[in-house]
């Protein structure tokens, strides 16, 4: 059973583990540390220190709300896989190709499910954004392709330009694409949108 918690501490919980992130690396981005012999700079310190975070905080919102969603979960698995081989082979790039499998992996799920004439970004959106049957497959290719650009930015960042950049990237840049990404489908919502009828 789902549960509502507070606002403001889901919003913690969700974010604070890659605000966190942040302020570490601005901190640490310098720093060398030795351990076993071996020398790890303040990123991959910083990555070690994100993967339990990231863990913890998402177990505490499984644990007040009784749900996580299957990006949620995915999301963890690729920062425990990517993450741990960047701390556990001393390299950096491991991590930063995170972001690109975690949006081609979205992107080809939803791909496979407009190939089997499906919505599946419906199962996971239906509550919070209720719109007829045409509109969720319509929405769902927007996704989809917006995933795969999402994908090829993060590649063309990390390859391209420093690791401050990405880090700032990651940060800041994702999550704005995505709110301004669904803040232009407000044509989608109205044109599609299905009013919720009132209590009797």
């Amino acid at each position: 059973m789902t549960r509502k918690i507070n606002p403001i501490l889901k919003m913690l919980l969700e974010y604070g583990p890659i605000v966190a992130f942040f302020i570490g690396y601005g901190r640490l981005k310098d720093e060398v540390y030795t351990f076993g012999g071996t020398e790890y700079h303040g990123f991959i310190v910083v990555t070690a220190a994100f993967i339990p975070l990231l863990i913890l905080t998402t177990g505490i919102l499984w644990a007040l709300t009784g749900k996580l969603s299957k990006m949620q979960v995915a999301t963890v698995v690729l920062v425990v896989l990517f993450g741990g081989l960047s701390v556990w082979l001393n390299d950096e790039r491991f991590f930063k190709m995170k972001p690109t499998m975690i949006y081609l992996l979205f992107a080809a799920i939803l791909g496979i499910g407009l190939l089997r004439g499906q919505s599946w970004l419906k199962l996971v959106l239906e509550e919070a954004v209720p719109l007829q049957p045409a509109g969720w497959m319509l929405l769902t290719k927007r996704v989809a392709l917006f995933f795969l650009a999402l994908a090829v930015a993060n590649e063309a960042i990390w390859r391209t330009m420093s690791t401050e950049a990405w880090v700032s990237f990651k940060t800041f840049g994702l999550p704005g694409a995505i709110f301004l990404f669904f803040m232009t489908q407000g044509g989608l919502f109205k044109k599609y949108g299905v009013e919720e009828k009132p209590e009797a």
